[in-house]
């Protein structure tokens, strides 16, 4: 049996027209894809950065099988704390009865009060394959869901689950790293962006977008960071551009317009992703992207393309 410091499991959820997406970001947040159900990482991130992960054991020890982590439990020093144990599903194999049973039998090994309600710690079990795992259980809070009551909204604005995610795919790791949305509109993605402390700002060349967005920022207390311009006309250089390239639902933006808005990405970002109504793939590698990773986004008949490019 080891003790384990920095190691922690993720477990996700989405609907099936989410999953591209999802999985999307998850390869961006980690750097390697998900198993079915979870994913296992050295990375420490908050559960509710991203709208799907749904909660993060940090592994403090694992084992063979169950016997070894109710020995190693007893060890467990609460100091007066209540306690929950929550067994933490990545291996379907294990049906509902028994998880319930595997969280009693770990509960009973700890010197400390259970509550069920609101405890004051909250441990994980899970199983892996072949090994057994255990540690403290964090659960995701849907921060997004609070972002949907802005004041200002738009038809054709990306959903808040979607715009996180789409932060999160552009910014993986936000330390050091300033990022561009050029055409923020009313700031759906801005808002996820600084939410999780993203440093980002915001264009748009329409006023009343901007007008929009800065009431939408100053409603959730964030900074306003939105500025008027042209994706055309802004200078400077930034690690990571989001373009959600404008449409709206009588027209479909001029390919040439498109072509100029993308050349006007590269040359302000080496690093951007990019959100189309369309494959865009030939006008990406006219403006000098490569597509590096990519999905597709669909909400019933309607669907979105994401582009990460380099």
């Amino acid at each position: 049996m080891r003790e384990h410091i920095q190691s922690y499991v993720y477990t996700y959820i989405c609907h099936e027209d989410e999953r591209p997406l999802c999985e999307l970001e998850l390869r961006r947040l980690f750097g390697k894809a998900p198993s079915a159900s979870f994913v296992e990482s050295s990375k420490a991130i908050e559960p509710s950065r991203s709208p799907f992960i749904k909660m993060r054991l940090a592994v403090m020890v694992e084992g063979g099988n169950r016997r070894d982590i109710a020995e190693w439990v007893k060890q467990l020093n609460l100091e007066g704390n209540t306690f929950k144990i929550v067994f933490v599903e990545c291996d379907s194999s294990v049906d509902y009865s028994e998880q319930r049973a595997i969280e009693r039998e770990i509960g009973l090994h700890i010197r400390g009060r259970a509550e069920m309600r609101t405890p004051q710690r909250q441990f994980g079990i899970a199983k892996l394959g072949s090994r057994w795992v255990f540690g403290a259980l964090t659960k995701s809070e849907a921060i997004w869901l609070h972002h949907n009551e802005k004041p200002q909204h738009y038809s054709t604005a990306l959903s808040t689950r979607v715009a996180r995610a789409v932060a999160n795919i552009a910014v993986p790791d936000p330390q050091g790293i300033q990022a561009i949305d050029p055409c923020c509109g009313i700031g759906t993605v801005l808002i996820e962006a600084l939410s999780m402390d993203m440093d980002i700002v915001g264009y748009d060349l329409n006023p009343l977008a901007v007008r929009g967005a800065r009431v939408n920022l100053a409603h959730f207390g964030l900074p306003n960071v939105v500025n008027l311009g042209d994706i055309r006309k802004i200078e400077g250089a930034y690690d990571v551009l989001i373009l959600d390239l404008p449409y709206n639902l009588c027209s479909v933006l001029p390919s040439e317009d498109q072509l100029d808005m993308l050349i006007a990405a590269r040359r302000l970002s080496r690093l951007a992703v990019v959100v189309s109504t369309e494959e865009i793939d030939s006008a990406l590698e006219l403006s000098g992207f490569m597509i590096m990773d990519r999905c597709t986004v669909k909400k019933g008949s309607f669907a979105r393309q994401v582009c990460v490019c380099l």
